[in-house]
């Protein structure tokens, strides 16, 4: 089920700060959820690695996004730039988290 006053209130807020790293991902993580916004979801997710490349929890979305999207090249690419910053900052939740995608796409 789409909230659609969550998405219509975050896009009202991110006119006022467009690049509210915590306010463009919560966007994309409500945009997910409608099936129908999915590129638009991808788009808030790949600003979001825009503000900060280093934002692991994006590229987790952005790998599981492409997965849906039947993107499964991109999805792993996202997977291990992601697993590889999740090691840097020995985020071990990540690393986890990283890993059981990669294996999951890879079968």
């Amino acid at each position: 089920m789409v909230n659609t006053g969550r998405i219509d209130m975050l896009y009202g807020m991110l006119k006022k700060e467009p690049n509210d790293l915590f306010l463009n991902y919560a966007l994309g993580m409500e945009l997910l959820n409608n099936a129908s916004d999915l590129s638009i979801a991808k788009q808030q997710f790949q600003k979001v690695l825009n503000l900060n490349p280093e934002y692991v929890p994006a590229y987790y979305q952005l790998g599981k996004l492409c997965e849906l999207l039947v993107e499964n090249t991109e999805a792993m690419n996202y997977y291990q730039k992601g697993l590889q910053l999740a090691k840097q900052q020995s985020n071990n939740k990540a690393i986890n988290e990283f890993g059981e995608a990669i294996f999951l796409l890879e079968d």
